[in-house]
């Protein structure tokens, strides 16, 4: 299962890169061995469009001097609070997408434009404490406060964090959410919003996001990396 979960990580990152989430090196993603207390997740140094399997290090939500080691970002802490309060998680994305970061810049709220909006018919978190970093566990711990249920929170002037049952649904979280909010951001320059009802919204979201289409999606992206890492050696 490890090397299995380490592919899926390296494989969700450079989803996620080619949807906007490139910003130098940072940005990261993970997700959480079953039945364990093992995370896996990508190691500092690699920017998110390079990730190979053995970028992907273990992390043991059980050792609190773990964080301290040079291979992880400083921010993974993020990553394990979220999972300590949160067991329905599998995996967790934070990264600095120019959307949701714009978002998050303003007292804007994400508005239900479109299907991509409904998704977050519950709302996104806003973690609200400044831009610096999130580097103790103090500090992540408000963070996963400030999620809370959701499948997503803004944070001020910094970037988005993403909660997913599995490597399929955070991703898709990411995605679609960067996707709902640029359309908004394309749809307020047009005219002035009509957003979907708040029960519309409700009773659309089951049935546009279900389980059972997220393995399509999944291969339908892997699909797309695998395109682009053959792109350069076709121009070549």
């Amino acid at each position: 299962m490890s090397e299995q979960l380490r592919k899926q990580v390296a494989t969700a990152c450079r989803i996620i890169a080619l949807e906007g989430y490139v910003d130098l090196t940072l940005g990261h993603v993970s997700a959480r061995e079953p039945g364990t207390h093992t995370i896996w997740i990508k190691r500092k140094g690699p920017a998110l469009d390079e990730v190979e399997p053995e970028d992907v290090i273990a992390l043991d939500l059980d050792d609190p001097a773990a964080l301290a080691a040079p291979e992880y970002h400083l921010e993974s802490v993020m990553h394990t609070e979220v999972y300590r309060v949160r067991p329905d998680v599998g995996s967790v994305i934070h990264g600095h997408p120019l959307y949701g970061t714009a978002l998050g810049s303003t007292d804007a709220q994400l508005r239900m434009l479109t299907h991509d909006a409904v998704l977050f018919a519950d709302g996104l978190g806003v973690f609200d404490e400044g831009p610096d970093l999130v580097t103790d566990r103090a500090r992540g711990a408000r963070v996963a406060a400030a999620l809370g249920q959701r499948r997503a929170a803004l944070l001020r002037n910094h970037g988005v964090v993403i909660a997913g049952e599995d490597l399929r649904w955070s991703v898709l979280t990411a995605v679609i959410l960067e996707r709902a909010i640029r359309f908004q951001s394309i749809a307020s320059t047009l005219g002035e919003p009509r957003p979907i009802a708040e029960d519309d919204a409700r009773a659309l979201r089951p049935q546009k996001y279900r389980d059972a289409f997220l393995d399509e999606y999944w291969a339908a992206w892997k699909r797309r990396v695998e395109r682009a890492r053959e792109a350069p050696a076709r121009d070549g």
